[in-house]
């Protein structure tokens, strides 16, 4: 069996956690959900019924772990040898944006899309304050530097990382230089390189069974 049970969908956040298990270098099994008829293993596993989930299988016993967010450090922390986790001076950095982009960035980039505007003079009661508010701060951090954390990758690139480029792929995120020029770094990665050509081609799959 392997260290790892991974429950996804190709076109989802499921991809960001697919590109965390490469950068680690995890030993994983995935199962593809059918929407239609999603495995009770995964309905037991998580109550939210949504991928991903994933499923460590650690000699004490399984554990759980979903939200993106949370597979990413989770994996980052288990896996030292992948030199993805913070050292002492990346901690601050590490925390702020990981939680920075699983908070305010993806509120303000869901709700821009969903078309929901904050009232006049609530921008306070939203966690992100306002779309631009947050994309301005973002581009702050990503103008002065070349990864999350300054000069080395770690684990939050692949969040932040994958929010940014999804962004640009899907006109969510502006296409501003300092996006642009983190997502180029991105994409030279062996593991996202990996991760996504395995993802592509299961889209790809998908796509021509549709068509017959």
């Amino acid at each position: 069996m392997a260290d790892y049970t991974f429950y996804t969908v190709p076109m989802s956040r499921g991809q960001i956690a697919r590109w965390a298990l490469h950068e680690a270098g995890a030993d994983y099994e995935q199962v593809l959900v059918d929407w239609a008829s999603r495995p009770p293993e995964l309905v037991a596993a998580n109550p939210m019924n949504k991928v991903p989930t994933l499923i460590h299988h650690a000699p004490e016993g399984d554990r759980v772990i979903t939200e993106c967010a949370a597979i990413c450090a989770y994996l980052a922390d288990l896996h030292a040898e992948a030199d993805l986790f913070p050292r002492d001076e990346e901690k601050a950095d590490y925390y702020r944006w990981l939680f920075f982009a699983a908070g305010p960035l993806e509120q303000a980039v869901v709700s821009r899309a969903m078309g929901w505007d904050v009232p006049e003079g609530k921008s306070g009661m939203a966690g992100f304050g306002t779309y631009e508010r947050t994309i301005d701060v973002m581009e702050g951090l990503l103008s002065g530097r070349d990864w999350v954390c300054g000069a080395r990758f770690t684990m939050a690139d692949v969040y932040v990382g994958s929010q940014i480029d999804w962004g640009l792929n899907f006109g969510s995120i502006p296409p501003l230089p300092a996006f642009a020029a983190y997502a180029e770094r991105l994409r030279t990665r062996a593991g996202y390189q990996s991760a996504k050509a395995i993802d592509r081609d299961l889209i790809k799959a998908a796509r021509a069974g549709e068509n017959g």
